[in-house]
């Protein structure tokens, strides 16, 4: 044998071996497959075999349609056809199915052997599996999309949906969904409890609504639901639904905890063909259904844009108002009504805007609660009012209780400390201020009672505003500590059609549980009359006097008693 010869068979025996090792390298590292032109697998290694769960026979002779998982479009398959097909080698990413029906990821590259004439005759695919990091992506998916307190798609899903439907849908609602009172149970509760209640909202509203319609978590307390391709009668339905499913009570430690909600709706195309649009005059609508009282649906209408332009001037008014001290007090007094003798007199604000004129309360504290206002202003009448009582009181005026009107939304953790701090530096005496709540306190008594309490101990006297006409709950009057029931003017305009009953039951009620009761909006000789026929003792109302500026009072509180002609 010449050497020319063995040279030849050395290196041949060498390239076996490279190419035997190669495989070698191969096989332990990667899962490979051979397929003829037609796709037919000819050939996989047992790493392949370990991840499809299949043996070698059952793979060989068949294609790769034995492991599709059928997450993957037609397309997608068609265009990697195509690709190798033409002499090219394919790279992607595919999701096969094993034999036991779990599914992994391979990260894929399949190049084309080819042959005299440039045509592929086979391919190989070498993979590697990437099921880990696949499902690490899809976590991360998740939490990207996904609202962690609550399970719940988040804002940015609901953007990426949304986008997606405008193209594809006919018709769309949009409800926006706003919490009542949340942000007082929060922040008197604490987050944990807040926490825990919108937890069980999502979960209320999922259970519910189960596939007929799109849920997201907004943000805070603001939920977002979308209704594809129903009559506005039928999402109006839905909406109604949902409204009675959120009055129903939540509950923390067996105390019953009311919430309720306001529902916004807007509707593609006709509100709107884009995202921000859309969710803006569904906004706008919610705010409509809360600045009524929530608990109910509110669908967008052009007058709605119209009033909320309005209210967002307001509200830009209204914190230039605080910066220059364009607010007032008035004093409205309160009467005995047997000696005609002033024991008390009632703050009221009033805005005196220099270009709009006088804005009524009715229109301003609303737009202050909503936005926060509610606190600073609050805390300016809280201190003028205590402040100017103790005026009175140094110019030799018989010392009175002066009545401050106080939002229930402020009935929170803040609101003994900011009491304490105002009584200090006015050096107010505390019985010589009443704090005038509404009935809505009742709602929750095991955030308010101790707070009530706690006023009580400092000695302010604490009265309970329009008294029957909003959730009463005779159990919890009880127990709250307080001094005055004031009785709504409306039963007071009503006496003649019930004979004064509903006014007679509510004196009756404050005497036998030792309150004072004092009738508002008294405006006419014939009220008082009868009020004092049914045995009411205190009164207040224009019959009296209108509410005064703190000079036009100052007269009135030197003469001790009022004037019925002012």
């Amino acid at each position: 044998m010449n050497y020319d010869l063995q040279d030849s068979i050395k290196d041949k025996d060498l390239l076996l071996k490279e190419l035997a090792d190669i495989k070698f390298a191969l096989d332990q590292s990667s899962i490979v497959a051979i397929t003829d032109q037609d796709g037919i697998i000819t050939y996989v290694n047992e790493t392949f075999c370990k991840i499809s769960k299949y043996s070698k026979n059952e793979l060989i002779g068949k294609t790769h349609k034995v492991v599709n998982s059928g997450y993957h479009t037609k397309e997608f398959f068609k265009e990697m056809w195509n690709t190798i097909q033409r002499g090219e080698v394919w790279k992607g990413e595919i999701k096969n199915k094993a034999k036991d029906g779990s599914f992994y990821w391979v990260k894929s590259t399949i190049v084309p052997f080819l042959d005299n004439e440039g045509n592929p005759h086979q391919y190989i695919s070498i993979r590697q599996d990437i099921t880990k990091q696949k499902e690490i992506e899809e976590k991360n998916f998740y939490y990207v999309h996904h609202d962690a307190l609550t399970g719940l798609r988040n804002r940015r899903c609901f953007n990426k949906d949304l986008s997606k439907w405008i193209t594809e849908t006919e018709q769309m609602a949009l409800l926006f969904l706003d919490l009542n009172r949340f942000k007082f149970v929060n922040d008197t509760l604490g987050h944990s409890i807040g926490d825990q209640i919108l937890r069980d909202v999502a979960k209320r509203l999922s259970d519910h609504l189960n596939g007929k319609s799109e849920l997201y978590r907004f943000g805070g307390d603001e939920f977002i639901i979308v209704i594809k391709n129903r009559t506005p009668d039928e999402v109006r339905t839905l909406a109604n639904e949902i409204i009675k499913q959120l009055e129903e009570p939540f509950f923390h430690e067996k105390e019953k905890l009311y919430l309720g909600a306001g529902i916004g709706v807007s509707f593609f195309p006709d509100d709107g063909n884009d995202i921000e649009s859309l969710v803006i005059k569904a906004d706008m609508a919610m705010y409509k259904a809360k600045k009524g009282g929530g608990h109910f649906v509110q669908f967008y209408t052009s007058d709605i844009y119209e009033e909320m332009t309005k209210t967002i001037h307001l509200e830009a008014e209204l914190r230039q108002a605080l910066e220059e001290e364009q607010f007032k007090l008035h004093y409205q007094p309160q009467v005995d009504i047997s000696s005609n003798k002033i024991i008390g007199v009632e703050a009221l604000i009033r805005w005196e805007h220099p270009v709009l004129g006088n804005i009524s309360p009715l229109e301003f504290i609303p737009i202050a609660e909503e936005t926060g206002l509610i606190v600073p202003i609050t805390e300016w009448v809280l201190r003028t009012a205590c402040r100017q009582n103790q005026r009175w009181q140094e110019s030799g005026i018989s010392p009175f209780i002066i009545g401050v009107n106080i939002s229930s939304s402020l009935v929170n953790k803040d609101l003994v400390p900011m009491v304490k701090r105002i009584l200090k530096e006015t050096k107010l005496k505390p019985n010589y201020l009443e704090i005038e709540l509404t009935e809505s306190i009742m709602q929750d008594p095991k955030i308010t009672l101790p707070i009530l309490k706690e006023l009580k101990e400092l000695g302010i006297r604490i009265s309970i505003d329009d008294f029957g006409t909003g959730y009463s709950s005779l159990a919890y009057l009880r127990q709250l500590p307080i001094d005055r029931l004031k009785i709504d003017r409306s039963f007071i305009d009503e006496m003649k059609k019930d004979n004064g009953a509903i006014v007679q039951a509510i004196i009756d009620l404050g005497t036998r549980l030792c309150l004072n009761v004092i009738a508002e909006g008294i405006e006419t000789n014939e009220q008082l009359d009868l009020l004092t026929q049914l045995n009411c003792k205190e009164g207040q109302g224009y019959y009296f006097s209108r509410p005064l500026s703190s000079n036009e009072i100052l007269t009135v509180l030197q003469g001790t008693s009022v004037d019925n002609n002012n």
